[in-house]
C-alpha cells in the first residue's frame, strides 16, 4: 500500500502520520459500525443479515489490523485506531435508530380515559390489550401494543397529546408472534400470549 501512495506522488511521512492513520480510522469507523448493527440484528433474531454483516466486519477489521502491524512501530496508527473503535460504536447506534429495526412494546399507564389513543392505535391497525388495574392514585388503564420501531415517531406524540400525564415505557421485541396477521382479522386479540389477557 505504501508503495502505492508513492508511486502518487505522497511522501513517506505523509504517508505514515497522515494518510495510513486516515484508512486505519475510517476502517475501524466501519467496521465497528457494521458490528453495532450486527450485534442489535442478532438480538433481534435476524439470522439472514446478520451473518453476512459479520463477515465484513471481519474482513475489514482484518485489513486494519494487518496495517497496523506492517507499521508497528507508527504511535499515530494507535490512535487513529482507538477513535475509530470509538466513533465508529457511535456511528453505528445512529445508523441503527435511523433504520429503525425490529418492533417494540409499548405500556401506557392512564389514570384518564384512553378511548382516544384506542381510536387512534384502532385507525392504524396496531394490536392492542387494554387492562383496567390499579395504581397509587386509584384505577388505571394499562394500554399494552407493539408497533414497529418507525411507527414510534408518530405513535409517542399521540399519547402525550390524547393523555398528557400518562406514564409510558418502551422496550425492545425479539420476536412476535402472527407478526403478519392483520389487527383487522385478529381485533381484541392480545399482544403477547404470556399475558392471556383478553382486551376490554
Amino acid at each position: 500500500m505504501q508503495e502505492f501512495f508513492q508511486e502518487l506522488g505522497f511522501s513517506n511521512q505523509i504517508f505514515a502520520f497522515f494518510i495510513l492513520p486516515l484508512l486505519i480510522f475510517l476502517a475501524r469507523v466501519a467496521d465497528v459500525s457494521i458490528g453495532t448493527i450486527r450485534v442489535i440484528l442478532v438480538m433481534q433474531g435476524k439470522k439472514g443479515l446478520a451473518p453476512l454483516l459479520g463477515f465484513f466486519e471481519s474482513l475489514i477489521w482484518l485489513l486494519a489490523i494487518g496495517q497496523i502491524f506492517q507499521h508497528i512501530d507508527n504511535p499515530v496508527s494507535y490512535i487513529s485506531y482507538a477513535t475509530g473503535y470509538a466513533f465508529g460504536t457511535y456511528v453505528g447506534i445512529i445508523l441503527e435508530e435511523k433504520m429503525a429495526i425490529g418492533r417494540v412494546v409499548v405500556r401506557v399507564i392512564t389514570a384518564l380515559p384512553a378511548n382516544d389513543l384506542i381510536d387512534y392505535l384502532e385507525r392504524k391497525n396496531h394490536r392492542y390489550s387494554n387492562i383496567d388495574a390499579t395504581g397509587n392514585d386509584g384505577k388505571v388503564n394499562i394500554i399494552f401494543t407493539v408497533v414497529k420501531r418507525n411507527a414510534l415517531k408518530e405513535l409517542i406524540p399521540k399519547v402525550k397529546e390524547y393523555n398528557p400525564k400518562a406514564f409510558f415505557t418502551i422496550e425492545g421485541v425479539k420476536k412476535v408472534s402472527d407478526e403478519e396477521v392483520s389487527f383487522k382479522e385478529n381485533k381484541g386479540i392480545l399482544i403477547g400470549k404470556m399475558l392471556d389477557i383478553r382486551s376490554k
